[in-house]
């Protein structure tokens, strides 16, 4: 997704113009959309004209309008996205007023106006926008005195960092300077994935090179983080996987991203993180019920208690058609990241968001047992009763 303009006044009115670049980006925009907002778009009307003679005929016309959205349809097959409302702003072929269908297209922008932008509204605007957030796939191409250090999105790929050492040529009984510089470089290549990596995002890093290089700069790369106690490196050793490559160079990342072993583990990676933490969220309820929540109110009750370690919420709450709602949803988001907590929002197109959806939508790992809760909430129903 591409942010052409975004023009949003103190108390968060305005209006952001994007371009949709690929399939994802309409589902981001679907995401977006809400009843009431107001949608600008070229868009194809038929139109009716008269000639000179008094004859009618239709033509096809392509025009600018700007609808007051009323429905919102997604065919996630197809990845087509169609808008419905009314015409609100003068044009020549088109009354005010009357109904239109927008059809919104990749590469093609649009303008959308709100009357209020929320946290997660500009967080989705903001992840779709930054090729980092979906390069859930990141790579080391290297070989001996040079390293590419990339980011692998659905459709391309990012070289975050170029690393250049001159090794001088093993000699005859000394092999100092040849070693010093190939720490030396090692060494520029570990600092580059600390600085281009979010480990957070990523769930996979490539390490690609030919002969033996990748193997030596792994065994240097874990024996410097034991040595410094490096707990990001550390803590992510398990996501490092060694593949072979016929250079450094960064067209040789194709011939890694094709290899079996590769391809393997990296079908849908990005998904992988939600299923661990939905599967961590099932372990909860099994063992220690007391710390795994589910249902609005339950969660909310948790987080008042500023018990939320992990808040997991499906993205089909956020397209509530009442307004009230949506805030509320966006409410509890806002006030777990106050509190510490990590926030999940579950895509419902993917298997774990359905699995989650069926509790609810919303669901929450505590940091501590919280047991009263459920009794307040039987004493309350038993009350209305």
């Amino acid at each position: 997704m591409k942010l052409v303009r975004k023009d949003l006044e103190k108390d968060n009115a305005g209006q952001v113009t994007l371009i949709p670049e690929e399939p994802e980006d309409m589902w981001h925009t679907y995401n977006l959309l809400q009843v009431g907002d107001s949608l600008r778009a070229s868009t194809i009307r038929k139109v009716q004209t008269e000639s000179a003679t008094g004859s009618v005929g239709s033509n096809r016309i392509r025009t600018t309008l700007t609808l007051c959205v009323e429905a919102i349809d997604f065919d996630s097959q197809a990845c087509q996205l169609r808008v419905k409302g009314t015409n609100i702003q003068e044009n020549e072929y088109v009354k005010m007023g009357a109904y239109h269908t927008i059809e919104l297209e990749p590469n093609r922008q649009f303008t959308l106006a709100k009357k209020q932008w929320d946290s997660v509204v500009l967080e989705r605007i903001e992840q779709a926008c930054d090729p980092a957030w979906s390069a859930d796939v990141a790579a080391v191409v290297m070989q001996e005195g040079l390293a590419h250090v990339c980011l692998v999105t659905p459709s391309m790929t990012l070289t975050r960092a170029k690393v250049e050492v001159n090794i001088p040529r093993k000699r005859k009984g000394n092999c100092s300077q040849h070693d010093r510089a190939l720490e030396r470089f090692y060494e520029q290549v570990v600092q580059a994935i600390q600085r281009h990596i979010n480990f957070e995002v990523v769930k996979c890093v490539l390490v690609a090179s030919p002969g033996f290089v990748r193997e030596q700069f792994c065994d240097y790369m874990f024996q410097q983080a034991v040595k410094t106690d490096n707990k990001l490196l550390l803590e992510n050793r398990s996501k490092f996987l060694q593949v072979h490559s016929s250079s450094g160079h960064k067209y040789a990342l194709k011939e890694a991203l094709c290899d079996p072993t590769v391809t393997s583990r990296l079908s849908d990676t990005k998904a992988a993180g939600e299923v661990k933490a939905l599967d961590d969220f099932y372990k909860m309820l099994q063992h220690e019920p007391d710390r795994a929540f589910y249902g609005l109110k339950h969660v909310e009750k948790a987080n008042e208690a500023m018990a939320i370690d992990t808040l997991l919420i499906s993205d089909e709450l956020f397209r509530h058609q009442d307004v009230a709602t949506r805030a509320r949803y966006v409410k509890l988001v806002d006030s777990v990241r106050e509190n510490m907590g990590t926030v999940r929002i579950f895509s419902s197109l993917h298997v774990s968001g359905e699995q989650l959806g069926q509790l609810t939508g919303v669901a929450a790992i505590l940091r501590f047992p919280v047991a009263e809760l459920s009794d307040q909430e039987d004493e309350s129903s038993s009350e209305e009763d």
